[in-house]
């Protein structure tokens, strides 16, 4: 995420807070319920955002968790295509020799 987008989403916010703040003045409430209501709704906001945020930062669905997992199976998959039969069949012979083990 860029500065930029930052600044973008901080002034977003702001200008929801404000809008529902008038919205609420709008429908009949005083300004300090107008106040409260809307600081109500915000922090609610950012509470699911936080929590949604906790969810996919302990299920590991970040997109840099996803980038280093594609990246190691890359790198995997291009130094299984460079080698030789031998090695593969002298490596598979170790894989079973631990299957066996374990």
């Amino acid at each position: 995420m860029r500065r930029i987008d930052v600044i973008y989403i901080g002034l977003a916010v702001f200008l929801a807070g404000g809008g529902i703040y008038l919205l609420l003045e709008r429908l009949g409430l005083d300004s300090t319920n107008a106040g409260i209501w809307s600081q109500v709704l915000l922090v609610g906001g950012l509470m699911v955002w936080v929590i949604t945020y906790l969810t996919r930062v302990l299920t590991k669905r970040m997109t840099y968790n996803q980038q280093l997992k594609d990246y190691e199976d890359a790198v995997l998959q291009k130094r299984l295509e460079e080698m030789t039969p031998e090695e593969l069949e002298k490596l598979q012979a170790e894989v079973e020799a631990e299957k066996q083990q374990g």
